[in-house]
């Protein structure tokens, strides 16, 4: 795809927003790349968006992921062994995602969209213990619940973190903390295995993954900086984001659906 000016200036835009959003209100954001290279920048293929948002998203965990594990915030044996199971997830989900029509792909994303939705409305208090560590009594969950999230995430390219983070907690009983900081470990591999694969088929439009990164990176610091001043209306605004994205996903559904 050659970019234009005007598709490349909202490519750099588009990344912006998704860094903001994640600046601002933590996990979700990243959820409104493909929708965002879709109908905004105007990608025609819905594989090429969502094997580029990938890019995205893996750079944005890993840029990520260095600030919580310089914090202590990662429990790096657990992490591994779901992000190593969930990567294979990931090729199989992404190898599954590329061999289905890219209308009924957009309008099971839409579907997905909603769940997350819905489930960033949930309240992260959960306590836990920081002393877990990878055990007999865990590994195994944690095999089984990285492969359904790298199977989910690979086939829509997203990061997948509002299922890893709850996969953590579930398996290990890990403070909420240490699961967000743990999960971009795996968000960083489940998304490099579906950009890999989607870059073998061509799938991928790095000149726009570059242009969203530099966007999501500016955006990034942005939000996080907002994060800060209205710490204290962070709920109020993780429910308007909850909402914006339900919106979208509506209008995803309206669009690939042929009901508009």
């Amino acid at each position: 795809m050659v970019l234009t000016l005007t598709q490349g200036a909202f490519g750099l835009a588009s990344g912006s927003l998704v860094g903001f959003s994640l600046g601002l209100v933590g996990g979700g954001g990243s959820i409104l790349a493909v929708p965002l290279l879709v109908y905004l920048v105007g990608v025609a293929n819905p594989h090429v968006a969502i094997g580029t948002s990938a890019v995205a998203v893996a750079a944005s965990a890993a840029a990520n992921l260095v600030t919580h594990a310089r914090a202590g915030n990662v429990k790096w044996r657990c992490a591994l062994v779901l992000a190593a199971a969930g990567s294979a997830g990931a090729l199989f989900g992404s190898s599954l995602g590329k061999a289905v029509d890219g209308q009924s792909l957009l309008a099971l994303f839409a579907v997905v969209m909603m769940l997350v939705s819905g489930l960033m409305l949930r309240g992260r208090s959960t306590v836990g213990d920081p002393t877990v560590r990878l055990s007999r009594q865990n590994v195994w969950k944690l095999i089984g619940l990285g492969l359904a999230a790298g199977a989910l995430s690979g086939f829509f390219g997203i990061g997948g973190g509002f299922l890893i983070v709850p996969a953590l907690v579930m398996a290990t009983g890990m403070p909420m903390l240490s699961a967000v900081g743990s999960s971009l470990v795996a968000v960083t591999a489940f998304g490099l295995t579906t950009a890999a694969n989607y870059a073998f088929s061509g799938l991928v439009d790095w000149t726009l993954a570059g242009l969203f990164i530099a966007g999501g990176v500016a955006g990034g610091l942005l939000g996080g900086q907002s994060a800060k001043v209205l710490a204290d209306r962070k709920g109020a605004l993780r429910t308007v984001f909850a909402a914006l994205i339900f919106a979208v996903a509506v209008y995803m559904l309206v669009r690939s659906l042929g009901l508009a």
